[in-house]
């Protein structure tokens, strides 16, 4: 049996996927990209577990309690996720699904024909 290790092992299950929820529904737990009530709790929580975890992400998650911002929070869950994935998680919640035209545009340019 094979296992592949990622990034994402060294941090408990619970933890990443309540940064997960936390991104995908940033509209529900943000206003105006301040954590509001509703992401305070999914961020305690999902803080209490890590800092349990790992005590030397006590900084970082005081940073993100002293300023709640969605900055500071996808900061944190960048550590926790990798950076690919929270961006793309927080563009999930932004766009849904689908991509735009302009993002399959930066995503593969085209190739130009030289004169």
């Amino acid at each position: 049996m094979i296992v592949e290790v990622t990034a994402v092992a060294k941090y408990g299950p619970d933890v990443v996927n309540l940064f997960r929820k936390l991104l995908l529904g940033h509209r529900l737990y943000f206003s105006h990209d301040i954590m509001n009530t509703e992401g305070r709790k999914v961020f305690e929580e999902a803080a209490r577990m890590l800092i349990h975890e790992h005590p030397e992400m006590k900084p970082a998650v005081t940073r993100v309690r002293r300023n709640p911002t969605l900055e500071n929070a996808l900061r944190l869950a960048s550590r926790i996720l990798g950076e690919a994935e929270a961006k793309e998680l927080l563009l999930a919640g932004v766009e849904g699904p689908y991509r735009t035209s302009m993002d399959l545009m930066i995503a593969e340019p085209r190739e130009t024909k030289e004169a």
